[in-house]
């Protein structure tokens, strides 16, 4: 997991983000390659309105938010003396991608290329980052997304908490986030009560990650409310964690957002970082 990838768009969370990517690109020594991204133009926008009325239709506004971008990227991680990529090299560096702004879906496509994806975590409000952004990362690119609440964390990884529901998702999700999980000091699998699908227990994952020389215990946390995503947070916070690892929307999409589901539930509200793949 050496290769970062930080979209970096204009909202309100954009310095934790880059604060956590950070964070991530010292405890894996790794490349951090910046981009300029926006929102996917709907097809039936395009056809109806002329490029006078909409802003980010206009080459120049486009070049100049991606170099707007690209500034703050570029000052953040020089003021955090990291070094510019210089071809082949192995340690702790930056670069960015260079090229006009990214809309949502290349985002996903371009992802693809690289280890894992920083994104800060989403909301419908103004100046907040984006639900299409998030999941057109976590359905198009293959990879893991880390998502990145509010406020950025001190440490990432020390103590991590996996929410098992024995999904193929979060099995995935684990195996993806192995390199992490190899330098943690205490890993948590955390069940709950009345969640999940059928498959293995927190015991059967434990005995693979002890197998593997990973610091390991498991917990069975009560959910009360019926509610796992809130349960799920809590006994991350509870458990003084620096990183939760989930599978992404085990449920479908269209159930999560008419019924709500724990990876909507998270997605909306998580303080602690998070690790999801799908």
């Amino acid at each position: 997991m050496k290769s970062i990838l930080v979209p970096v768009e204009e909202h309100r969370l954009i310095q934790p983000v880059l604060e956590t990517a950070l964070l991530l690109g010292r405890a894996l020594n790794g490349y951090l390659e910046g981009m300029a991204i926006t929102p996917n133009l709907p097809s039936y926008i395009a056809s109806d309105l002329a490029i006078r009325d909409i802003p980010f239709l206009d080459p120049t506004v486009r070049r100049e938010r991606a170099e707007a971008s690209r500034r703050h990227f570029e000052t953040f991680m020089t003021a955090q003396g990291v070094p510019r990529s210089e071809t082949g090299a192995l340690e702790l560096c930056f670069g960015w991608h260079s090229g006009d702004l990214a809309e949502d879906d290349f985002l996903g496509h371009y992802g693809r290329a690289f280890d894992i994806t920083v994104l800060g975590r989403p909301s419908d409000e103004p100046n907040e980052p984006r639900l299409p952004t998030v999941e057109a990362a976590l359905f198009e690119s293959g990879r893991p997304v880390l998502l990145v609440p509010p406020t950025a964390p001190a440490t990432l990884g020390t103590t991590v908490v996996i929410a098992w529901n024995r999904s193929t998702e979060t099995a995935r999700t684990v195996a993806l986030a192995m390199p992490l999980l190899a330098k943690a000091q205490r890993i948590v699998v955390v069940d709950f009560e009345d969640w999940g699908v059928s498959g293995p227990s927190t015991q059967d994952l434990s005995r693979t990650l002890t197998r593997n020389g990973l610091p390991v215990e498991t917990q069975t946390v009560p959910n009360p409310h019926g509610h796992a995503g809130e349960a799920i947070l809590l006994a991350a916070v509870s458990l003084g964690c620096d990183l939760l690892v989930k599978g992404a929307y085990t449920q479908s999409r269209l159930r999560q957002f008419i019924f709500g589901g724990a990876t909507s539930h998270i997605l909306s509200n998580t303080t602690v970082p998070v690790l999801m793949a799908h």
